[in-house]
C-alpha cells in the first residue's frame, strides 16, 4: 500500500502535487484539492455574507439576544469547526500562519479584560454586555480563522470575492432605492421563523437630503460596509474571468459608490479615499485614467440627478469644523481619559461600556481603551498590522498581476478598518464587523496561497505514507 501510495506521488506532475497531497494522508481523504465538496467553509462563508448583508440587521431568531441574526449564528459555527478541526491531523492546516497568532494575542487581551470587569464588579447591564461581547468577539474569530485556513486555492477564494461583490450591490440599490423614493423597503423583507428584534432605523435629515442606513443598523455601517467591498468590485471588474462578470462588477462598483454617497457620511467618504491611495501605486496608467474618468462622470451623474446630495456631500466637509457631531466627539475626550486613569492597562471589562448607561463615544479606540486598556488597543491594532503585513508579502511574491492586486485591495480594507475606527464605535455594528473580520481573514488565505512552500500553500502540512512522513513527496 505504501508503495503503491509513493508511486503515485512521484508520477505526479510537479506542478500539481501541492494539489493531490491529502489522499497520501489517509486513504479516504478526497483526491484533488480543486474537487468541490457539498459543504465546505467557502460555501458557508457564502451563505453568511449573504445573511448577514441582505437580511435586515433586527431581524433574529425569537427568544433571543441580537447575536441571533442568522449570519452571525453560522459565524459562532464556524468558530466551532475551526475548533473541532484542530484535533483531527489530516483536516486541520498546522502549517504557520501569523494570523493566528495576532488574533490569540487578542483574544488574550479580550479575556484578561473581562475578567478584570467581573473583578471590578459589574451591573447587571455590564454584565450582559460582556457576555455578548465575548460571544460576539468568538464570532469574528471564526470568521478570520476559517477564512484565513479553510480556503483551499484561488478558485474558492475569487467565489467568496464574488459574492461579496453581488451582496455589496444589492445592499447598495435597497439603500439607494430608499434615498430615491422615501420608503424603508426592509420593512418587506420579512424572514419565516424570525422576528423584529428592534424598530428599524428610518431616515434622516442632513443637509437637504435624507440619510439611509439600508439593511444595517446605521448610515455609518451601511457606508463603511460598502466601502470595505468597493475595492473588490473593482477587482472583478479589471480581473473577472469572463466579460459579462466584468461588466456586471463595473455597474455593481458604480452602484456601491453611489450606496455610499447616499448615506452621507465622511466615513464612507474618507475610507473610499483611502481604498484610492493603497490602490493607486499598483494600478497601470490606464487603469488610473479609466477610474479618473469614471470617477469625475459618477459625480457630474450625481450632479445632475440630485444637486441637493452633492451639495450636501459637500458641505459635510467644508463646514466639518460647525458639525455638532464632530465638536461632541471632542467634547467626550476629558471625561474618557478620566475614566482612563482609573484602569489603564486592561482597562474596565470587556464590553462593560454599554449605552445607554455611558455615553455612545463614535470612536472604536476610545472604545476599546476604556474597556480592554492600552493592551487591548495595542492587541487590536496588532491584528489590522498583521493583516497588512500579510497582504503586503503576499503582493511582493504574487506570480500575476490578478494576484497582486487581489492582495491590495485585501490590504486596503485594513487601511480603511485602522481609519474607520476612529470615526465610529466600528465593532458594535455587527455587519460591518464581519465584513471587516472577513477581510482580514482573506489577508491571511492571500499570504498561505502565495507562499513558495507547498506544506504550508495547501490543505494540510505534512505528508504520512504508511505513518513515515516523507518532505521528498511534500516537494
Amino acid at each position: 500500500m505504501t508503495d503503491g501510495l509513493a508511486e503515485r506521488a512521484a508520477t505526479q506532475p510537479a506542478g500539481h502535487r501541492a494539489d493531490l497531497e491529502p489522499s497520501f494522508v489517509a486513504g479516504r481523504t478526497y483526491a484533488t484539492r480543486r474537487r468541490v465538496g457539498k459543504v465546505d467553509a467557502p460555501l458557508v462563508l457564502c451563505l453568511m455574507i449573504v445573511a448577514i448583508g441582505l437580511i435586515p440587521f433586527n431581524l433574529i431568531v425569537p427568544g433571543m439576544t441580537d447575536l441571533a441574526r442568522p449570519g452571525l449564528i453560522m459565524a459562532l459555527g464556524l468558530f466551532g469547526w475551526w475548533f473541532i478541526t484542530r484535533f483531527t491531523t489530516h483536516l486541520s492546516m498546522r502549517g504557520p500562519q501569523p494570523l493566528r497568532w495576532a488574533l490569540v494575542f487578542f483574544m488574550m487581551s479580550v479575556l484578561l479584560s473581562y475578567a478584570v470587569g467581573f473583578m471590578r464588579g459589574l451591573t447587571t447591564m455590564e454584565a450582559n454586555g460582556a457576555d455578548r461581547s465575548l460571544l460576539f468577539f468568538c464570532a469574528l474569530a471564526g470568521i478570520i480563522l476559517m477564512t484565513a485556513d479553510g480556503l483551499p486555492n484561488w478558485e474558492r477564494l475569487r467565489a467568496v470575492v464574488n459574492v461579496v461583490v453581488v451582496v455589496a450591490a444589492l445592499m447598495a440599490v435597497i439603500g439607494l432605492m430608499q434615498y430615491m423614493f422615501s420608503v424603508d423597503l426592509t420593512q418587506y423583507l420579512i424572514i419565516p421563523g424570525l422576528q423584529s428584534k428592534y424598530d428599524a432605523l428610518g431616515f434622516m435629515m442632513r443637509g437637504s437630503s435624507y440619510r439611509v442606513a439600508g439593511t444595517t443598523a446605521h448610515y455609518i455601517e451601511l457606508a463603511t460596509v460598502l466601502a470595505l467591498a468597493l475595492p473588490y468590485a473593482v477587482h472583478v471588474a479589471r480581473f473577472g474571468e469572463k466579460r459579462w462578470q466584468k461588466q456586471l462588477s463595473l455597474v455593481s462598483a458604480a452602484l456601491i459608490a453611489a450606496g455610499v454617497g447616499a448615506t452621507i457620511s465622511r466615513t464612507g467618504i474618507l475610507a473610499i479615499g483611502v481604498m484610492f491611495m493603497c490602490l493607486v501605486p499598483v494600478w497601470n496608467w490606464r487603469m488610473r485614467f479609466n477610474v479618473a474618468v469614471l470617477s469625475v462622470g459618477l459625480l457630474g451623474v450625481l450632479a445632475a440627478v440630485s444637486p441637493g446630495l452633492y451639495r450636501t456631500l459637500f458641505s459635510i466637509f467644508s463646514n466639518a469644523s460647525d458639525d455638532s457631531s464632530v465638536s461632541a466627539r471632542y467634547e467626550r475626550y476629558p471625561m474618557v481619559f478620566a475614566y482612563v486613569g482609573q484602569h489603564p492597562w486592561l482597562g474596565r471589562g470587556t464590553g462593560t461600556w454599554i449605552p445607554p448607561q455611558y455615553q455612545i463615544l463614535d470612536n472604536q479606540w476610545l472604545v476599546t481603551l476604556l474597556t480592554n486598556g492600552v493592551f487591548g488597543v495595542v492587541a487590536l491594532a496588532a491584528l489590522h498590522i498583521t493583516g497588512i503585513v500579510l497582504a503586503y508579502r503576499a503582493l511582493k511574491r504574487s506570480a500575476n498581476d490578478a494576484e497582486k492586486h487581489l492582495c491590495a485591495v485585501v490590504l486596503s480594507t485594513q487601511v480603511m478598518a485602522l481609519l474607520v475606527a476612529g470615526t465610529f464605535d466600528s465593532l458594535s455594528f455587527t455587519t460591518y464587523a464581519v465584513v471587516m473580520a472577513l477581510s482580514l481573514g482573506l489577508c491571511g488565505a492571500v499570504w498561505r496561497l502565495t507562499h513558495p512552500e507547498p506544506q504550508i500553500r495547501t490543505s494540510t502540512t505534512r505528508w504520512f505514507l504508511g505513518g513515515a512522513y516523507r518532505p521528498e513527496v511534500a516537494r
